[in-house]
């Protein structure tokens, strides 16, 4: 089967060779401490969100608000905050349907990830004919003057949607905005981190879940090349949209690894399955704990509340029926969420956790018309403890210009039998020993007098609790 592409909906699904979700083999490292009764409750047991999308239109139905407030604390806006519903025409923006939705989100203690800033579908009409320059320049001031308007508020931005193309070239799609020039997602993440530097800037897009596809390859590379050079990109969200042609692959926490490896959070971020009954609770079940078992896969949204709220409401793809009722799937995923997974690094697990919404590489990467800083200034590196558990605990670095620096490079020195398992924000090397990392910046290291970039690492202590010492040197 498959799915046909609409107003409301995303894209349609490749067929790939069924594969038991059964099959999907993940290690779930740390146990859950205790069952929370709801998905958001059982997530923030590993450190972890759990959202849904919303729709301004079905904000006054009770049942929905109810299950969307009992079960959720993320919470996207379905089609309220694309393009053609913020700007509808030219410098004029309708920020009613999206200011409700947030507001909403925000009085009810929920986060919210915005949706989306720059895509070639549901574009307004004075858009759709615009090619060139003039197209570029409608692009950037639509992300920046949404950026900042929503600035402080957001916890990640869809910055750019579906960018790259279906099939076997790997590359990007041919769209009015791919033809403004091929750095224009580059263009539109720098415009997103200068008009709001606190929120998680992500790529997102559908029938990337199979690690062995082109089109996963084709974004793969993009991410690693922005990465490299000191893009601000924070995170990458996998849409997941499956039914029967085209199933949860075997190797799809192979892929969430492989981008989390890159340095980015992955976010599984319009999840639903068609069909009922235990096949479709096996599917949920094999998403969530691929999920589970990357520590940087930091949250799951489902597309919906309901089945007839959804976009594909004939395929029955979400975890409550149409009359609210919690299906085999939804237990699937409690169960899953539950049975524990790899702690998300840097937030404290427990029913009060709460997802960070700050970015990875900081708002200290300077837009692209920004100098980097000049001088001869110092730097000083703060340790500062975070999570612990049996046998492993996190750190923060924070390193601090003191004065203008171009870049920095800071120390991190543990005592046997210590040794670093995992690091973020940054790109480490190790001395023979492996006793001693060597942490530098991912992109620029550029920081201006008395700005502040922050790395982290867990510590398998074996024993040895002591912290390690840190340095840090400037150029």
């Amino acid at each position: 089967m498959t799915i046909t592409r609409h107003r409301r909906g995303r894209g349609r699904a490749s067929a790939v060779s069924a594969v038991a979700v059964a099959t999907l083999a993940v290690a779930l490292a740390v146990p859950a401490a205790a069952a929370g009764s709801t998905l958001q409750a059982a997530a923030a047991e590993t450190g972890r969100y759990y959202g849904t999308a919303i729709a301004a239109s079905r904000l006054n139905d009770g049942t929905y608000t109810n299950i969307a407030n009992r079960e959720f604390n993320m919470i996207t806006a379905e089609n309220e905050m694309k393009m053609d519903a913020m700007q509808p025409n030219r410098g004029q923006f309708n920020w009613s349907s999206g200011d409700r939705i947030v507001n909403w989100a925000r009085q009810n203690g929920k986060q919210v990830r915005g949706h989306a800033l720059a895509w070639h579908s549901q574009q307004p009409e004075w858009m759709k004919p615009m090619e060139g320059p003039s197209l570029r320049t409608a692009m950037l001031d639509h992300v920046t003057q949404v950026a900042t308007y929503y600035r402080g508020k957001i916890h990640s931005w869809d910055v750019v949607n579906e960018a790259f193309a279906d099939g076997n070239s790997g590359g990007r799609r041919d769209s009015n905005l791919q033809r403004t020039g091929g750095d224009w997602i580059e263009a539109a993440f720098r415009a997103a981190r200068a008009a709001d530097p606190g929120a998680k800037l992500c790529y997102n897009d559908y029938n990337t879940d199979n690690w062995s596809h082109a089109k996963t390859q084709g974004v793969y590379n993009m991410v690693k090349d922005f990465k490299a050079r000191g893009v601000p990109i924070d995170c990458v969200g996998f849409q997941a949209h499956f039914n029967s042609g085209n199933p949860v692959p075997s190797n799809y926490d192979v892929t969430l690894r492989n981008f989390a490896a890159l340095g980015v959070d992955v976010q599984i971020t319009e999840l639903d399955i068609e069909g009922s009954g235990s096949s479709q609770a096996q599917q949920f079940q094999g998403v969530h704990q691929a999920c589970l078992s990357v520590p940087r896969c930091t949250g799951i949204t489902v597309w919906g509340v309901r089945d007839t709220d959804s976009w594909r409401a004939s395929g029955t793809p979400l975890l409550f029926d149409g009359s609210g009722n919690k299906k085999a799937a939804y237990t699937s995923s409690l169960n899953a969420l539950n049975a524990g997974g790899e702690p998300v690094p840097g937030v404290t697990p427990g029913p009060t956790s709460t997802p960070t919404s700050t970015p990875t590489a900081g708002p200290t990467t300077p837009p692209p018309t920004t100098p980097p800083p000049t001088g001869n200034g110092t730097c000083t590196a703060t340790y500062s403890e975070g999570q612990k558990w049996n046998d492993r605990f996190n750190g923060t670095v924070t390193i601090r210009a003191n004065g203008n620096i171009t870049s920095w490079t800071s120390t991190v020195t543990v005592r046997s039998p210590q040794r670093i398992i995992a690091t973020w924000s940054g790109s480490p090397t190790w001395d023979s020993s492996g006793n001693v990392m060597t942490m530098r910046p991912s992109g620029s290291g550029a920081l201006a007098n008395g700005q502040t970039v922050s790395f982290g690492f867990t510590v398998q202590h074996g024993g040895n609790w002591t912290w390690p010492t840190v340095a840090c040197s400037a150029s």
